[in-house]
């Protein structure tokens, strides 16, 4: 069972906004056993949104469709959907003239004749009635394939998704179910996990594939099964999940990104009672950020110094001017300075401190672009890493954050 994802609109194809929309429906028809198989984003141009869904239709049984369905002339979705069927005559539904001026009315808006063209609907097409807004959904069926017209709006795709399309596909078609588990890891690059996992991988049965889903530091190890019978896959997925863990258990986080790295060195403050603080300087705050975005971090994060000048350094954090002029500030004793002077301030268990040329230039100091040194420091001393991440700067800002985290836990266990 496959769907495409048409997005309508120049503003995501000249990088105005970003498609977030098709990223949600993925998620939402992928719940209910449908398989995404292309997502295309295309001009507000009568034949490229012509060609496009004759294309779709050769492809896919769900073609899911979002934007251009305003009042305006540049939103010509619903015109052309009437052409691709046959020249369709459009119909007036009172019911949404109606609609329209009741939610004008709450909000003192004032109604204009313009907004009657939202009444009109292709004769095939089944009527979406869309509570938040003022466009309509539309549902058509033809030749075995459901082409599904929405707005573009977040809010009032999402309400329509969720209270008008799942519903009639899942009415309308047999679905199989498709189940997802993945597995976080930490400091291993994604061909090093591959080559120790490659006999699993070859080995997984035809309905069960393995993807690997990479970022700064970390790889997501993404099990999707495939089947009829929901207990004997999900028996069948969870066995499969066991043997992997098995298999990365040195750099093994958790599952299903419930227990991200910020997640796990939450979960382990928490049960020992212990705090921690940040002094960061290349990264910004970038740190403490990802420590309190986890629910509850208020529980064992106390707070972060951003002491990005060499002068806070000092002033803030006691690092000793003669160290910075001996070492630099990107250098080992300053970070283990800075990781003590957090650990003063805030009165915590433990500290983590970084320091490092971001790029692209080096600044006040001879270190190359990419030297970055992280300090942890706890009740029983404190200890320094030297990393170099290379280039571009935000490549280095990310890896610090990530090695940052990686290096915390596995001090915390």
């Amino acid at each position: 069972m496959n769907a495409e994802i048409i997005t309508i609109g120049d503003e995501i194809l000249i990088g105005q906004i970003v498609d977030t929309n098709s990223q949600w429906i993925a998620q939402q028809l992928n719940k209910i056993g449908v398989s995404v198989y292309q997502i295309t984003s295309i001009q507000d141009e009568k034949q490229h949104i012509l060609t496009t869904l004759a294309e779709a239709q050769t492809r896919a049984n769900v073609i899911i469709i979002t934007g251009g369905l305003g009042p305006t002339k540049d939103d010509i979705t619903k015109k052309t959907l009437a052409e691709f069927f046959d020249n369709d005559v459009m119909v007036e539904y009172p019911e949404v003239i109606t609609h329209i001026k009741t939610m004008f009315a709450k909000f003192n808006i004032p109604f204009k004749p313009i907004q009657n063209q939202q009444a009109l609907i292709p004769s095939k097409a089944t009527l979406l009635k869309n509570r938040f807004g003022t466009a309509p959904g539309m549902w058509f069926y033809e030749n075995e394939t459901v082409f599904i017209s929405l707005p573009g709006v977040p809010y009032e795709m999402k309400a329509l998704i969720k209270n008008e399309v799942l519903p009639r596909i899942q009415q309308q078609f047999k679905l199989p179910f498709i189940l997802h588990k993945t597995l976080m890891t930490y400091g291993e690059g994604e061909s090093n996990i591959a080559e120790r996992i490659e006999d699993f991988e070859n080995n997984l049965p035809q309905h069960i594939k393995l993807a690997y889903l990479p970022s700064f530091g970390r790889v997501r190890l993404r099990l999707s099964a495939k089947g009829s019978e929901k207990e004997s896959l999900e028996q069948e997925l969870h066995l499969k999940v066991e043997e992997l863990k098995c298999l990365v258990a040195d750099i093994y986080v958790g599952l299903d990104d419930n227990n991200s790295l910020e997640k796990s060195i939450g979960q382990i403050l928490t049960k020992k009672g212990k705090t921690i603080a940040t002094a960061e300087s290349l990264t910004g705050g970038k740190i403490a950020a990802s420590l309190v975005s986890i629910p509850g971090s208020s529980k064992y994060f106390l707070g972060s110094i951003i002491a990005y000048q060499e002068d806070l350094k000092v002033e803030l954090l006691n690092v000793s001017k003669e160290h910075i002029k001996t070492y630099t500030t990107v250098s080992a004793e300053v970070a283990e300075q800075m990781a003590e002077g957090a650990l003063e301030k805030f009165a915590s268990d433990y500290s983590i401190a970084v320091t490092g040329n971001a790029g692209p230039t080096t600044d006040n100091n001879d270190k190359t672009v990419g030297l970055v040194y992280i300090a942890i420091a706890g009740k029983e001393g404190v200890k320094s890493f030297e990393f170099n991440f290379g280039q571009p700067r935000e490549k280095v800002i990310n890896k610090t954050v990530n090695k940052s985290l990686e290096l915390l836990l596995k001090e915390l266990r």
